[in-house]
């Protein structure tokens, strides 16, 4: 696998799939984790290269991981950052295929 290609899979991380990513499918937007420290561009160029489309924007968000407890002790979900995705009209992508 050249070099470039698995900077690509290093952003993107995998696909979200959730009823709510589900619905943002439909509006050609595509919700993907990412690497913490993916750049737009880079996430941009990665869906690009992967999945032969045209990307229109990428908007990020970090969740926040919470505090959680397992048999009484405490822990810490990490932090997920995401990408939604919205690709040019007339693109799609299948992420139930995988990467």
């Amino acid at each position: 696998m050249s070099e470039a290609k698995e900077r690509h899979y290093d952003a993107i991380v995998a696909p979200v799939i959730t009823e709510k990513s589900t619905i943002a499918a439909e509006n050609n937007q595509h919700v993907f984790r990412v690497s913490g420290e993916a750049t737009k561009p880079q996430i941009k160029e990665a869906v690009e290269a992967l999945f032969d489309v045209k990307v229109r924007s990428v908007n990020t968000l970090v969740t926040k991981g919470k505090n959680k407890r397992f048999r009484g002790r405490p822990y810490k979900r990490s932090d997920v950052k995401k990408a939604v995705v919205t690709l040019e009209d007339g693109h799609t992508i299948d992420v139930t295929t995988g990467l």
